[in-house]
């Protein structure tokens, strides 16, 4: 594992996530008729990274209501992780508090790798979506101070109320719940940056949830293992620009 970046980092996890076309057999239904063949085939190819198969209760649903519901699991060890996800028509590598991303780059190029190799139908195999998302966590007390001025002051994001709002000395002025989603479309590689900003918790405790991901969808999606590679480094190296430019300063080095 190479020397991560933070010896206390926020993050809380990162996923890689790609989907494929599936068969329409019915209006509204869609089904991947390779599905079964691949779960077998594909845990073949991964067991010796990925030794412990975790069947979800996803798994007895029946196929025409299964189309990208993630069904097996396949861990390092049980309850382990970075692991590996599958569905039909869906496949996503996961990785928590043991992330670094030479080796998550790595295990994605892998997992492209068998799985390209393995599809039993090539010809019929297109991708349709792609995306690179990271969550991220800090504790964050909402009782003493004031989330409008920390996003202001420590992530340079300012989204303050109008202070009109709040004369009636019945309304708290910080907000018991919010969530906030904003999304710019990029030209290379082409796709869409989301930036979300939540309320939520850490191990349980109030915090700020600050997420970032990538997507690609439909004709724009590189179809190629190399292409989707090199997708792969270009959305990671995007997310990870703006992940040090909204926390430069004294938020990064609390990280440290």
């Amino acid at each position: 594992m190479k020397k991560k970046r933070f010896s206390n980092p926020p993050l809380v996890e990162a996923i890689f996530e790609l989907r494929w076309k599936l068969k329409e057999v019915g209006s509204g239904i869609k089904v991947d008729p390779h599905y079964k063949l691949l779960i077998g085939s594909l845990f073949s190819k991964l067991k010796e990274k990925y030794p412990f198969h975790e069947p979800l209760p996803a798994s007895t649903m029946p196929d025409e209501i299964s189309c990208y519901v993630i069904q097996h699991r396949f861990r390092t060890g049980k309850e382990q992780w970075p692991l590996v996800q599958i569905g039909p028509g869906i496949v996503t590598l996961n990785a928590t508090n043991e992330y670094g991303w030479i080796d998550f780059r790595d295990r994605v190029f892998d997992l492209l790798k068998n799985l390209f190799d393995i599809y039993p139908d090539k010809e019929s195999f297109s991708v349709n979506n792609i995306l690179m998302r990271y969550i991220n966590a800090i504790e964050f007390d909402y009782i003493s101070n004031s989330i409008f001025n920390f996003l202001s002051k420590k992530m340079k994001i300012d989204m303050f109320i109008n202070k009109s709002l709040f004369k009636n000395e019945n309304i708290n002025k910080q907000p018991s719940s919010f969530d906030l989603k904003y999304v710019f479309e990029v030209s290379k590689p082409i796709g869409n940056i989301h930036l979300r900003l939540a309320r939520g918790k850490k191990d349980d405790i109030n915090g700020l949830i600050f997420e970032f991901f990538f997507q690609t969808q439909n004709k724009y999606v590189p179809n190629r293992t190399g292409e989707i590679l090199d997708w792969v480094s270009q959305s990671h190296d995007l997310i990870e620009d703006w992940f040090l430019k909204l926390t430069k300063g004294d938020l990064k080095r609390s990280f440290k």
